[in-house]
Parts: structure tokens; C-alpha cells; sequence
């Protein structure tokens, strides 16, 4: 299996995300933060960063079915954590409806939403495309 930066790849990435009932309305039109695992030549898993000043937002983390609970979405969220590394952020944010223990699990916690920082607040995640009853969850990068 390969992480890639995604390129190119943005209908395939639209078609995974909707498959996990994920958002795409507001998928940004370059995908220059996204990562995918590729295998055997096929799309198998996605996830994306988003930039706010000091801070990211991790968002769009789907593994096909078929390849799940092979560590897949823990190999993404480590190369996506080492980009938000070299980027400069501080912390990662989150949200999410289905999956809070396996973040837990990979070192997030769970805040209120009155602890994530004005500049994540703005993004289309927080402000309109997930629901209020989302969990957030946060995990520094140092």
C-alpha cells in the first residue's frame, strides 16, 4: 500500500467520502492536503487537512469496506499528522459522529466546542456542514 498525495483524484475522493456518509459539499476544489492509500493501483483511503492559521482540521478520513481493520486509517492520520508537523501546526481539531473511541485511540480528546479556536470555528465543518451534536476532538502536534 502507497500514501500519495491527492491528485487528480478529486471524484474518486467525492465517491469514497459519500460511500462512508461523509460530506462533500464543501470538499475544497485543489486537494493540495489530502492524502490517499493507494493499492494496486486503486483508491482504498482518503483523509484531508484543513489550514487555520496555527491550527488543522482533520477531516474526510474514509477506508473502503473492504480494506478496513488493516490500519489503513491509522497510517493516514500519522502522514497526515507529520504534514500538519511540517507545516507548522500546533493542533489538530476534529469532528465526528461515528468514531470518537477510535480517535481516542490515536491521541485525541474530546473538548467542547467553545475550546476550538476562532479560526477552525470558520470552517464549513463547524459552522454548518456537521451537526452541533458532532463530537469534537483535538490533539496537539509538537
Amino acid at each position: 500500500m502507497l500514501i500519495a498525495q491527492a491528485t487528480n483524484q478529486r471524484e474518486t475522493i467525492a465517491a469514497t467520502l459519500l460511500l462512508a456518509k461523509l460530506p462533500i459539499e464543501d470538499l475544497p476544489e485543489t486537494l493540495d492536503n489530502f492524502l490517499v492509500a493507494i493499492e494496486n493501483g486503486r483508491l482504498i483511503g482518503v483523509i484531508g487537512l484543513e489550514i487555520y492559521g496555527d491550527y488543522g482540521l482533520l477531516r474526510s478520513l474514509a477506508v473502503l469496506p473492504a480494506h478496513r481493520n488493516k490500519g489503513i486509517a491509522g497510517k493516514l492520520i500519522e502522514r497526515l499528522e507529520s504534514l500538519a508537523g511540517l507545516k507548522g501546526l500546533k493542533e489538530l481539531y476534529l469532528l465526528t459522529e461515528t468514531a470518537p473511541e477510535y480517535f481516542a485511540s490515536k491521541a485525541f480528546q474530546k473538548i467542547s466546542r467553545d475550546e476550538v479556536p476562532d479560526e477552525v470555528k470558520t470552517s464549513s465543518e463547524f459552522s454548518h456542514v456537521c451537526p452541533a451534536s458532532a463530537i469534537v476532538m483535538k490533539k496537539s502536534i509538537l
